[in-house]
């Protein structure tokens, strides 16, 4: 059905941008701006979900490249859960980031609301494209606009990490440019086919399986697989709100979102079958999500636990996609959200206790319990989710992947599944522990982040510490005590408070919310919230419905 609100829900954040711009002396009326859009852009988007259940697909063409290639945005139910997905948690930024922004008083807001905007134009393009062009095309533009956001804080990190982010990106288009040609070349298309292009079934092996290697290595970037993912730790120097919605939702998940759309509507399970790739594609996931749960296990910066574990997890949605069997691509693609909700509280959470107690290093958040009691209750809500533990999003879709990698005969997909759970609990159990059942002053050093098993330099038999008769002629050099530390736990001496426990430890806030603004509050209880309605209730939030119907929808795919 050829209809308006696919471009107009691309469109309504974009001519937003001038607005946003024009209002830098009028910050409240800036950000009512945002808020309205994002409650406008989800509304155009939520109007269109009971049509796509029903069958029902929105299209709107713009118009041809120069190769007759139409650009064109097509909202069918996997697009419909992409853009669904961004725009929701687009409003619950935009609230946080208000809350955050003000209580750090950071420079430059209105570029920050209005790159935020540009950005979720990007993704949404590349939700509803129709083709592997327009994907590129919005994809491309999903870097550029993210980029003022990596870079925000203007520091010499900020811009390494910024021109890192740029090479990493720009390279995996390239790949994605190069595969479009190539299945241009060998299909006469780049449309979108639920189950495939057929013309990808009857071509030359060798050149579809390049096809495929440079568009699973181009998008796979943006999803963090590895080696292609340093780029994600260090941007971890941007705002915490862009660390959540950007880098747990809209730009990790254009790439994950791009693998999906070359696995299940470029080639489909069967051709996939046929040429072997998904098996590659498998190892390289589970390999991803092991190696990332063990590097998490040695960050002591909690921005940087978060991204390790955000690489991991991302790994999930492309090993279920590469299992090519019913529950296991349920199991991926229900991932999307269930992982896009729980990482935004934990991401919510880390930038709650930065602007409240400027604090970054896990080592210094003994007993914060006390000090911010909500926000490490969403914290351990969504902690346990990230582990599978039931109740929570993480456990259905994590279910769904392991059931799905057992019935496809992937006996060591389904280990590896288990084993990351596992050490999910490993990283994220001993800063929930420590935040309630440790004091500042009691607290002892945590293994898993960097010292030596059991916390001591030496442990006898006996379990004593060892010691040694020869004195201890090693000098201690003194270093300054820090005075601020910045989004990547960077330190400057401009600022009075340095992070950790104050001299008089912890203040307790009480369970009413006066540990922090409900701007920020809010949004961290509403995330927590959807993470457990999409583990309790599955069947009644809308994404369950729309993985269903996508998966239904594949030939030769059983449920």
């Amino acid at each position: 059905m050829t209809e308006l609100r696919p471009i107009l829900a691309i469109l309504v954040s974009a001519a937003a941008i001038p607005v946003i711009l024009s209002l830098k002396g009028r910050p409240n009326l800036r950000e009512g701006v945002t808020l309205t859009v994002a409650f406008a852009k989800f509304g155009i988007i939520a109007s269109m979900v009971p049509g796509v259940l029903n069958g029902t697909e929105y299209e709107f063409v713009v118009g041809q490249f120069a190769t007759g290639i139409e650009l064109a945005f097509n909202v069918d139910p996997l697009g419909l859960l992409f853009g669904l997905l961004a725009s929701l948690l687009w409003i619950v930024t935009s609230f946080y980031s208000i809350g955050y922004m003000r209580g750090l008083d950071e420079h430059a807001q209105t570029r920050y609301f209005a790159s935020f905007a540009a950005s979720l134009a990007s993704a949404v393009g590349v939700a509803f494209a129709s083709n592997l062009l327009t994907l590129f095309v919005c994809y491309e533009l999903l870097t550029v606009s993210t980029y003022p956001l990596v870079t925000h804080d203007e520091t010499d990190e900020a811009r390494a990490a910024g021109r890192k982010y740029l090479a990493y990106t720009f390279g995996g288009g390239v790949a994605v440019l190069g595969g479009t040609v190539l299945v241009f070349v060998l299909t006469g298309t780049t449309a979108f086919t639920p189950g495939g292009l057929e013309g990808l079934a009857t071509a030359d092996p060798t050149l579809a399986r390049t096809a495929f290697a440079l568009l699973a290595a181009g998008f796979g970037v943006k999803a963090a697989l590895m080696p292609a993912h340093s780029w994600l730790p260090d941007a971890m120097v941007a705002p915490t709100p862009v660390s959540g919605l950007l880098h747990a939702v809209a730009v990790v998940k254009s790439g994950v979102f791009g693998i999906a759309r070359v696995v299940l509507d470029v080639y489909g399970t069967g051709t996939m079958e046929q040429l072997g790739v998904g098996l590659p594609l498998a190892a390289v996931a589970a390999f991803t999500l092991l190696t990332a749960s063990v590097i998490a296990l040695r960050q002591d910066n909690l921005k940087r636990r978060l991204a390790y574990s955000t690489i991991s997890q991302l790994s999930y949605i492309v090993l279920g996609l590469a299992l090519l069997k019913g529950d296991a691509l349920v199991g991926g693609l229900l991932h999307i959200p269930a992982h896009a909700f729980m990482k935004l509280t934990l991401f919510f959470c880390a930038g709650a206790i930065h602007v409240e107690t400027h604090t970054d290093d896990i080592s210094d958040m003994a007993g914060i319990g006390k000090r911010m009691p909500l926000t490490m209750a969403a914290f351990g809500v969504a902690a346990a989710g990230m582990a599978g533990i039931p109740l929570v999003a993480g456990f259905v879709s994590k279910w769904y992947l392991v059931i799905g990698a057992l019935d496809g005969g992937g006996t060591v997909f389904a280990a590896a599944l288990l084993v990351s759970g596992v050490l999910n609990i490993a990283y994220f159990w001993p800063i929930v522990y420590q935040a309630y059942f440790e004091s500042p002053e009691g607290h002892d050093e945590k293994p898993l982040i960097g010292g030596p098993l059991g916390g001591r330099d030496a442990v006898r038999a006996d379990g004593g510490a060892a010691e040694s008769d020869e004195p201890s002629t090693e000098t201690v050099e003194e270093v300054p005590e820090p005075q601020h530390v910045d989004h990547l736990g960077k330190h400057h001496e401009d600022v009075e408070h340095h992070g950790g426990p104050p001299a008089g430890g912890w203040t307790k806030a009480g369970w009413r919310g006066g540990e922090s603004t409900w701007f920020m509050l809010g949004p961290i209880l509403t995330a927590a919230t959807l993470s457990l309605l999409l583990g309790t209730v599955p069947n009644t939030v809308v994404f369950l419905r729309i993985v269903t119907t996508i998966v239904g929808n594949l030939p030769g795919v059983t449920l």
